[in-house]
């Protein structure tokens, strides 16, 4: 079943994405609703999958966590059942933050955030090219962040008509 989104919930989303600690009064007034029934499109938009949660953004480098690098990983093998076993892997490694399969020259990306050069250096030496299926790892320092933007672009679509339409989970 398809669901459409219109104007007031993309308004909705846009406000969230931005700031998920809004409180519900002034998302109303940002949507151009009253509240109860801003918290019922909200808890609609929960209960369909189009927000998946909420998290609270930290700033890494002052917990003491100074190096952000990607490795970019390739496989020997690349059967179902060998991409599934490494990314159960993957999921196991607290340095790697997110990962994708990707299609191209390598087989994932992973994005890594540690305290120190030593301790990437040692993930990466110690535990992901001594991994089974493991071919090849290369590897990017980051140098510093230039653009972080929330992951929808929200170009607030002019008519209910124009908005995409999604299918709940």
């Amino acid at each position: 079943m398809k669901v459409r989104l219109d104007s007031v919930d993309w308004k909705i989303l846009a406000a969230l994405q931005a700031n998920g600690r809004i409180t519900n009064v002034e998302l109303a007034r940002r949507a151009g609703i009253s509240a109860p029934p801003c918290l019922r499109r909200v808890r609609a938009l929960e209960q369909g999958g189009i927000i998946k949660g909420y998290r609270t953004l930290i700033d890494e480098k002052e917990l003491g966590y100074d190096l952000t690098a990607f490795a970019f990983v390739g496989l020997k093998n690349q059967t179902e059942a060998e991409l599934v076993r490494f990314e159960e892997q993957l999921r196991t490694w607290s340095i790697v933050r997110e990962a994708w399969m990707v299609s191209g020259e390598v087989d994932f990306i992973l994005f890594c955030i540690t305290d120190t050069l030593r301790s990437f250096q040692n993930f990466i030496i110690e535990t992901l090219t001594a991994t089974e299926n493991v071919e090849s790892v290369r590897t990017s320092l980051t140098i510093r962040q230039s653009k972080a933007e929330p992951r929808i672009p929200m170009d607030l679509p002019e008519a209910a008509g124009d908005a995409p339409s999604f299918v709940p989970a």
